[in-house]
C-alpha cells in the first residue's frame, strides 16, 4: 500500500546510504493467495495484497520496511490500515521490522522518520540528512515530470479517461495494469489522479464535500473536479471493501453530470468480467462523441 506513494523516497534514499534492499515481485497469485491466508474476511483487497508481499519478503531480508502513516494535520487523515499496517505485521509475522512514524499533528515528519531509521541503520546524522535531501530531490524532479505529463494528455485528440483510484491500485501488477493496458490499447487517454498537483487537488475537493477529510480522497476528489471539463469519462477504482472510498465515491456519485463507471475488485474478480464492462463503457464514450 505504502510503495507506490514514497518507493522514489525509500530508494533513493537507500541507495545513497549505500544500504541494500530487494522489492518484493510484481502482485501474482502466489502473492495474492498468501495474503488471504494469513488475512481475515473483513480486510480490504489492497490489504490482504500487502500482507501476501509481507509473507513473501519475511525470510529474505533483514528488515522489513513497515511504515506508521496516521496523519498529516487533523484534516488530513489517512485510512485506519495506514496506521495499523505495523500493528498487523507485528502480530501476524515473526520478522524484524524497520519502521518510521509520519504523524503531523505531533509534529512526526517524514524527515524526522527517516532520521530515525537511518540511525538505526547506524549512519551519521550527516550522511542521514544527506541522503533525505538527495531522496526528496529526485522525488520532486519526477513529480514534476510525471504531473506535466498527465496535464499534457488533457490535450489529447483521442478518447480521455480519468482513473480515480489510489497508486496501490492503480499500479498494482493485478489489480491496475491490465486495466490501463486495456484502455491504452483501445487507444485511450488514460488520466491519472495521483499525477496532478497534491495540494491544489486537496484544495478543489472541497467543491464536492467540505467535510471530507481523508487526504487521498481529497486529493482524488480534486482532480475530478479540476479536469471535468476535459475528459469524455471517469473510471472509479476500487479494492472491496474500501471504506474512505465508499464515502468519497458516492459523494462524487451523487454530484457529477459525466459518464462514469464503478469498479470494486475483491479477490474473487476475474478480468474478463472487467474487460466486459470496459468494452461498454468505452462504446458509449466513443459512440457519444461520434453523435
Amino acid at each position: 500500500m505504502f510503495y507506490y506513494y514514497y518507493i522514489d523516497i525509500w530508494t533513493n534514499f537507500f541507495d545513497y546510504l549505500k544500504i541494500p534492499y530487494i522489492i518484493s515481485p510484481k502482485t501474482n497469485e502466489d502473492i495474492i493467495k498468501r495474503g488471504i491466508k494469513v488475512s481475515f474476511d473483513e480486510m480490504c483487497y489492497a490489504l490482504k495484497t500487502y500482507l501476501g508481499h509481507v509473507d513473501y519478503l519475511k525470510d529474505k531480508c533483514d528488515y522489513i520496511l513497515i511504515p506508521r502513516i496516521d496523519n498529516y494535520k487533523l484534516d488530513n487523515q489517512t485510512c485506519t490500515n495506514f496506521l495499523s499496517a505495523y500493528d498487523i505485521v507485528k502480530n501476524t509475522f515473526n520478522c524484524n521490522i524497520l519502521s518510521y512514524n509520519i504523524n503531523l499533528d505531533k509534529n512526526e515528519t517524514l524527515k524526522k522518520g527517516l532520521l530515525k531509521m537511518g540511525k538505526k541503520l547506524k549512519k551519521t546524522k550527516s550522511e542521514i540528512s544527506k541522503a533525505y535531501k538527495f531522496a526528496i530531490d529526485k522525488y520532486n524532479e519526477k513529480q514534476v515530470s510525471e504531473i506535466s505529463n498527465n496535464m499534457n494528455k488533457l490535450n489529447s485528440t483521442k478518447t480521455k479517461i480519468l482513473i480515480i483510484s489510489h497508486p496501490y491500485n492503480i499500479y498494482d501488477g493485478l489489480i491496475g495494469s491490465s486495466i490501463i493496458k486495456y484502455l491504452e490499447n483501445n487507444d485511450i487517454a488514460v488520466i491519472y489522479s495521483d499525477k496532478f498537483d497534491s495540494k491544489k487537488m486537496n484544495k478543489l475537493s472541497k467543491e464536492i464535500s467540505k467535510d471530507l477529510y481523508f487526504k487521498y480522497s481529497k486529493e482524488n476528489i480534486g482532480s475530478l473536479i479540476f479536469s471535468f471539463d476535459k475528459i469524455d469519462g471517469v473510471i472509479f477504482l476500487s479494492a472491496f471493501p474500501c471504506g474512505p472510498d465508499s464515502l468519497a465515491n458516492e459523494l462524487a456519485f451523487r454530484k457529477i453530470d459525466i459518464p462514469y463507471i464503478n469498479l470494486i475488485i475483491d479477490n474473487n474478480q476475474t478480468f474478463t468480467a472487467v474487460e466486459t464492462r470496459l468494452e461498454s463503457f468505452i462504446d458509449i464514450l466513443k459512440g457519444g462523441l461520434n453523435d
